[in-house]
């Protein structure tokens, strides 16, 4: 199996000024290409540093990604180092790059300067692939049986060239795919998932992977791999696993591969041609906002409501003032009245609604910062529960939003079998 490495370069990540969103992307792609990330590192705006690192990649690792470092500034200063470990004497300009500057500078009204001019110029011992969406364009070359590609920083911009590295990696090596499923689950502790299926993992066939991938919010992720090629019979042997586990989990399973909570209720409205309607008071719009962010929504999605004003609560939603006032605004009783009262007002098959306490302050002993009460309302009744989880505000809101969907699934599901 061919090894990589992937390498940024810029202060700005090592000082934490922005992100570093690029890595994970481009190991994701190299990973389903069959193609093994050996480590990645950050490197800082230092020549000597880059060239050091660069070389020292090139040594290691089949495959070297460099991202950062290629813009119109003059701290840039990667496509020098480039031009020394290509071993390319000068630089020569890029046409097919330069086009695409002008283009772009011609629909923002700008004029192209010298500046913008040098971004088309490449090391002439260096290869080059077509930047479409920006003024940088995207390096490579090989150099004692690796090869390295340096793109640029930009994350849409490096993501839109992933494809055409991984072309020219095949046409380079004889790379064997690998084999991947995901199962994607939610509501079950990572350490009580793996208790559940102890017996089911321990008996997997050799070359067959199982790897645990638990995110804090939206739940575990199961992925089984086969590493050594894609053979539709390997396909099959994990379809027939998988099988296998689906009744050890049921209906913790929400979804499979890129599935996501909201595309999955999308897909049960969708199928039973219902609506749904959301009341938000502690999200402030987050569920409407995962909602919303599946194309198509518009078929099933009607609208919400934010009422985080109790004044919205009683005077849009219909919540009675002498609920709020003997139970509160964080109460079971509130936030099925806020269920109803939306699920009338859009005239929806589905409505969800949340009211807690985010924090970091708000909190009581009955009541403590991570506290939220959900409920979930249909022609066949309506449904709540309260979860308490810690202090940090957004990471409150963005579990009660998903608990929020999972309910809303699993009461979809119920519906459905009656």
């Amino acid at each position: 199996m061919k090894t990589a490495s992937i390498c940024t370069i810029g202060d700005e990540i090592l000082i934490g000024q922005i992100i570093d969103t690029n890595t994970a992307a481009i190991a994701r792609e190299l990973n389903l290409a069959g193609i093994k990330v050996a480590f990645t590192l950050s490197i800082s705006d230092n020549g000597n540093e880059i060239e050091e690192k660069l070389a020292e990649c090139l040594e290691k690792t089949d495959i070297v990604i460099v991202t950062g470092g290629l813009g119109p500034t003059k701290d840039d200063i990667t496509k020098s180092v480039l031009k020394k470990l290509s071993g390319s004497e000068r630089y020569v300009e890029n046409a097919e790059q330069l086009h695409v500057i002008r283009e772009i500078l011609g629909r923002r009204n700008i004029e192209i300067s010298d500046i913008n001019r040098a971004q088309s110029l490449v090391p002439d011992k260096c290869g080059i692939i077509v930047n479409e969406n920006g003024t940088a364009p995207c390096l490579f070359f090989r150099k004692e049986g690796s090869i390295l590609f340096s793109l640029p920083g930009v994350p849409y911009e490096a993501i839109a060239a992933i494809p055409k590295v991984i072309s020219i990696i095949r046409q380079e090596y004889n790379i064997e795919s690998i084999c991947h499923r995901t199962i994607n689950t939610f509501g079950i502790a990572e350490s009580v998932l793996a208790k559940k299926i102890e017996k089911w993992e321990d008996s997997l066939p050799e070359g067959f992977k199982l790897a645990y991938l638990p995110n804090l919010i939206y739940g575990v992720k199961l992925r089984l791999s086969h590493y050594g090629g894609d053979n539709p019979q390997y396909l099959k042997t994990i379809e027939k696993l998988f099988g296998e586990i689906e009744p050890l989990l049921g209906d913790a399973i929400y979804g499979y591969e890129e599935d996501t909570l909201q595309s999955v209720i999308g897909k049960l409205l969708s199928a039973e041609v219902k609506t749904l309607s959301v009341a938000e008071s502690c999200t402030g719009g987050t569920i409407s906002s995962l909602i919303t962010s599946v194309p198509g929504c518009s078929v099933y999605y009607k609208g919400s409501v934010t009422s985080y004003s109790n004044l919205v609560k009683t005077g849009v939603l219909g919540v009675r003032q002498e609920t709020i006032d003997k139970y509160g605004a964080v109460s079971r009783e509130c936030v099925e009245e806020m269920a109803q009262g939306v699920r009338k007002l859009m005239k929806t098959d589905f409505s969800v609604a949340t009211s807690g306490i985010a924090g970091p302050g708000g909190g009581t002993e009955d009541k403590p910062v991570g506290l939220v009460w959900i409920a979930v309302s249909s022609e066949n009744g309506t449904v709540s529960g309260n979860f308490i989880f810690g202090s940090q505000r957004k990471q409150n809101i963005e579990r009660f939003a998903a608990n929020a969907l999972n309910m809303l699934r699993l009461e979809i599901i119920r519906t459905q079998k009656k």
